[in-house]
């Protein structure tokens, strides 16, 4: 019987060591190359935000006729630019990067939801706010351990 505790309290002793070995495997440092080609997807992501943010704010004509045309006030416009701003700066500082995907995500899919109802092209206008994301987290996977580790496999944290 002192047997059986023994290799119980051993085979419990190793779950317990086990991920914690195995679990720095998606806390490795990205390597310099995937660095890079996350600040780029994230740049061309930041870029077209910041043109778009900024044409709000603006209040030029596109962004309130486009407005219009989805089925909302013109007196909007500014106020969504404000909020695109908000959301940049949060993806911009490293800390809360995360955070600025996340608010992001949601915003681009209020904007899918809105394309769905006014029944624009697939893949031109409805999904455009996909490609965005798409490019936003994978930009910060790239770059950050963080976003990393959220996304390992079970099986690589040694579960």
């Amino acid at each position: 019987m002192t047997a059986n505790v023994a290799s119980i309290d051993h085979r419990d002793q190793n779950l317990v060591t086990r991920p914690q070995a195995e679990a720095t495997a998606p806390d490795a440092a990205p390597s310099r190359r995937a660095v890079w080609a996350g600040r780029v997807l994230s740049g061309l992501a930041v870029l077209f935000l910041t043109f778009d943010a900024a044409v709000k704010v603006l209040k030029l004509f596109p962004a309130e006729a486009s407005t219009a045309e989805l089925g909302f006030p013109t007196h909007l416009v500014p106020t969504l630019g404000y909020l695109q701003i908000a959301c940049l700066v949060a993806y911009l500082i490293p800390r809360t990067a995360v955070l600025g995907a996340i608010l992001w995500t949601g915003y681009l899919g209020g904007a899918i939801a809105i394309h769905v109802r006014v029944e624009n092209p697939l893949f031109s206008h409805t999904l455009f706010p996909i490609y965005v994301a798409a490019f936003l987290w994978a930009g910060l996977w790239l770059r950050d351990r963080r976003v990393r580790a959220l996304t390992a496999s079970p099986s690589s944290q040694g579960r």
